[in-house]
């Protein structure tokens, strides 16, 4: 008798180690792909509205307060328009608001934008137009930039042929020199390196003394709705098959 209750013991024994094995083995992967998605959303970047700062300069009540006011249009292109805008501080800006997203656009897609715009802000470089802040709305973002009070290098050359404006040749190398090191910091120094991706005299913009800065660094990648080969600047690359590589950025850069 007693023999008989251990078999029946060990018998129970056996099958509860094999129900716990069968159950692990298929709760396992629910539970771990449980957590994994837990994670993700936790570590994703929030999808944000309304101002996100970068400069100690501004804060989220000025730049609504101006941005909510008329400002003098600047340019624009196939892609946005810029503003010059003065904050209740007195600091002067430029804004460029972006063309409104495809109404199709997920969350997603504007989640990302908003990683890369983490990432273009953290950018510092001498000869970088850096992202101070950016607004999302419900469709477009209005990113905010320092003023060059010079415009851009197109706008300069243009000056030049029409004899408004004096540009010694030696103030033209130290340019070309200064962006070289711009687009050397985005490819050598930036982990992970980032590319311009639409490198034209229009996306050059200079200082009160000439000193350049590259402006729109990445943005054509995440914005779909710019035309990189209407500039004209594009690498060969870019025209042929729409492929962007490294070397895209220094081609455009010479062809100009």
């Amino acid at each position: 008798m007693i023999i008989r209750r251990l078999k029946i013991g060990f018998k129970r024994v056996i099958l509860s180690i094999v129900l716990g094995i069968l159950t692990g083995s298929v709760g396992s992967p629910f539970f771990a792909l449980l957590i994994k998605l837990t994670v993700q959303y936790i570590n994703q970047t929030p999808f944000l509205k309304g101002p996100v700062i970068f400069s100690p300069m501004i804060s989220s009540k000025t730049l609504q307060s101006a941005l909510a006011n008329e400002n003098l249009l600047l340019g624009s292109s196939t892609n946005g328009k810029y503003y010059k805008t003065v904050l209740d501080n007195g600091l002067i800006v430029a804004v460029k608001v972006q063309e409104p997203f495809d109404s199709g656009s997920s969350k997603s897609v504007k989640r990302r934008i908003q990683q890369e715009l983490e990432v273009l802000a953290s950018l510092r470089h001498r000869h970088l137009r850096s992202l101070r802040a950016y607004v999302r709305e419900s469709d477009w973002f209005s990113l905010v930039y320092d003023y060059m009070p010079m415009g851009s290098l197109e706008d300069v050359m243009n000056g030049v042929r029409v004899n408004q404006l004096q540009l010694r040749w030696d103030v033209r190398l130290r340019i070309a020199v200064e962006v070289i090191k711009g687009l050397q910091y985005l490819r050598f120094t930036c982990d992970p390196q980032v590319l311009h991706y639409n490198l034209k005299p229009t996306n050059v913009m200079l200082d009160g003394e000439y000193e350049p800065r590259l402006a729109d660094c990445g943005l054509a990648k995440l914005m779909s709705n710019i035309d990189r080969a209407a500039s004209g600047c594009c690498a060969p690359e870019c025209f042929q098959n729409c492929r962007y590589s490294k070397c895209s950025d220094i081609k455009a850069y010479c062809i100009r």
